[in-house]
């Protein structure tokens, strides 16, 4: 209605333009304020789409002691995890840069592209020449102990950093039964600490890590939900 309003009114100021029944002050008066309505429209809806989409994140832990994630509870056993805040950017690094790798590892090791993303987002922020204090190194930041072993001949390689820290965290799967949060504690703890205490750590480091991918993780797969 709002549309059709403005249409009408649009094509009555003309009409009266033509007939000559407006004074010049009025026409310019009137024809200004057209064109700013026009500029407020098209500011709002550019904004609206460039605004960054943001979801809270629930957990909900069932009878077994399985943690189940979402950004969208169906009951109210469900608490909030992560308060999501909307961010400028995500990486200071393209985020899609290293798609095609991702997606390459993803279907090879059987781990989800979005969490593989998340990992590398968490672990280097996308920085291919990453080091931590620690030591590790590259893209999904693999210790120099752990390069044989995963068949890593340049850690600063994205194609090698990936495969490899894909196939790892494949291994972290299976060895806790698919149990995303310990596996993920294991990846940046080691699997001897969540063997230690069956669960993730009470290491703030570590938790707040766990925190972080999984905040990601459901970033990226919204994201490719929408594209």
């Amino acid at each position: 209605m709002l549309g059709y309003r403005h249409e009408r009114e649009t094509r009555d100021f003309f009409a009266r333009v033509r007939a000559g029944r407006m004074l010049p002050e009025t026409m310019m008066l009137r024809y200004l304020r057209y064109i700013c309505a026009g500029f407020w429209c098209v500011g709002y809806v550019l904004f609206a789409a460039l605004s960054p989409v943001c979801a809270d994140i629930y957990r909900y832990i069932d009878n077994e002691g399985v943690i189940h994630f979402t950004n969208a509870p169906t009951s109210s056993a469900y608490t909030v995890f992560i308060r999501e805040h909307p961010e400028k950017s995500l990486s200071k690094y393209s985020t899609d840069r290293y798609d095609p790798i991702i997606a390459e590892a993803s279907e090879k090791h059987e781990v989800s592209f979005s969490l593989l993303k998340a990992l590398i987002k968490v672990e280097s922020d996308f920085d291919p020449r990453a080091v931590s204090r620690a030591g590790a190194l590259g893209l999904m930041q693999i210790m120099p102990q752990n390069l044989k072993m995963l068949r890593i001949k340049d850690p600063f390689n994205p194609s090698e950093s990936i495969m490899g820290g894909a196939y790892y965290f494949k291994e972290l799967l299976r060895r806790y039964d698919g149990k995303l949060p310990l596996a993920l504690a294991a990846y940046n703890a080691g699997p001897e600490r969540v063997d230690r205490f069956n669960a993730i750590p009470p290491i703030k480091e570590t938790e707040d890590y766990v925190r972080k991918v999984m905040k990601y993780y459901y970033i990226f797969k919204e994201s490719n939900r929408s594209l």
